[in-house]
């Protein structure tokens, strides 16, 4: 599996936790902030974790994804 497939379906696993459509939402509203700042991080290796350790540094639209991923 190339590096990149790999990064890719770690993100979405890390984010299957939550219901899909939301998921779905958070994945695509933060799918540049994790491929900047924690596309390192494996599955279960906290990638919500990683986003959240670098929330200064995200974007708006990310930032608003993960705060309504937390109201659920």
């Amino acid at each position: 599996m190339s590096r990149l497939s790999f990064a890719a379906t770690a993100f979405v696993v890390a984010f299957s936790g939550v219901t899909s459509a939301q998921s779905a939402e958070t994945r695509g509203a933060c799918k540049a902030d994790y491929d900047k700042f924690c596309a390192g991080i494996a599955p279960g290796g906290g990638i919500v974790a990683c986003l959240n350790a670098k929330r200064d540094q995200l974007t708006a639209t990310c930032k608003a994804a993960l705060d309504s991923r937390k109201k659920k």
